[in-house]
């Protein structure tokens, strides 16, 4: 089991300021179908916020050495941009799993691809073992500086739209609602988690105490899949700061996707989609206004063509 430290709000503010000109504030947009605000980070330079914590990460002060990542796909793309960017090595480590059209993506940087493992679980331990002394393994979510890089989104719509939110996030291992909720959470803001059905890692984490293994099922939201590392220090924050945590199923995931393509224009992935399939499945018990973070988009084009057809 691995320390980790646990990020505060002073981290996040902190992570605001080394990323700037670096990411994107990406732009919030009204969908008056869905009676909610979209944060569309599916518009960041790689497709996902998760460029939002590899920037912190990589820009942490005293990094040295190499840098490892494993990912279902949308982490390693972040850590393997910001690398390129910052002049700094990295591995990446993903599943034989992987969505292709992230590998595709991930295969276009200098940073060095390695497949292994039929899951992500796997493809996790292994990172973790590639990670020798000196060099720093960035997990896609225990990891300090990851979560307080997520959190800047949280910074972002306190900003623009006041305090009076409920704010809607989707979670796998949980760095991205751990993230918002050190500072939307203290505000006033309500957090609401979503999980997919098919892997309710953090639902089952919530429950027990502790990470504890689930079965996964594929899932649209892959970027949502997997077990969650033992002694994560997200768990303890979404138990403290999420104000409730809801499922949606693989029905629910789809036909978010269509509405964001027929409604607002949006390619957007199965993991991006469930924050809007939870609003529209009347899943979220809101208080002021409803904000979905519209988490990704990176999506293989016969996936997409197959959940539009339908």
């Amino acid at each position: 089991m691995r320390a980790v430290e646990t990020p505060t709000a002073d981290d996040v503010r902190a992570a605001h300021e080394r990323i700037r000109g670096h990411v994107l504030e990406t732009p919030i947009v009204e969908s008056a179908e869905l009676g909610a605000q979209l944060k569309l980070e599916s518009l960041q330079p790689t497709g996902s916020f998760k460029v939002r914590g590899a920037a912190a990460a990589l820009t942490a002060p005293g990094l040295g050495g190499r840098v490892v990542a494993a990912s279902a796909g949308n982490h390693g793309l972040g850590v393997a941009w910001a690398a390129e960017r910052l002049g700094l090595d990295a591995t990446i480590v993903v599943a034989e799993s992987a969505s292709p059209a992230k590998i595709e993506a991930l295969r276009r940087f200098p940073a060095t691809l390695v497949v292994h493992g039929a899951g992500y679980d796997e493809a996790e331990a292994h990172g973790l073992s590639l990670a020798g002394e000196g060099d720093r393994f960035v997990s896609a979510y225990n990891d300090r500086d990851v979560i307080a890089g997520a959190g800047t989104i949280g910074l972002e719509l306190l900003d623009r739209l006041g305090h009076e939110l409920t704010v809607v996030v989707p979670v796998g291992g949980g760095g991205l609602a751990a993230g918002i909720g050190l500072v939307a959470a203290p505000a006033g803001a309500r957090v609401v988690g979503v999980v997919a059905e098919a892997s309710p890692a953090m639902r089952a984490a919530l429950a027990a105490g502790e990470a504890v293994p689930v079965p996964v099922r594929e899932t649209l939201a892959d970027g949502l899949a997997g077990n969650i590392e033992p002694g994560s220090v997200t768990v303890g924050l979404c138990s403290r700061l999420l104000d409730d945590l809801v499922a949606v199923s693989e029905d629910e995931l789809a036909e978010a996707m269509r509405f964001l393509a027929r409604a607002e224009g949006l390619v957007v992935e199965g993991s991006g989609a469930a924050a809007v399939a939870a609003l529209r499945a009347g899943r979220v018990e809101v208080e002021g206004t409803a904000v979905a973070i519209v988490s990704g988009r990176n999506v293989t084009l016969e996936s997409l063509v197959s959940v539009l057809s339908h």
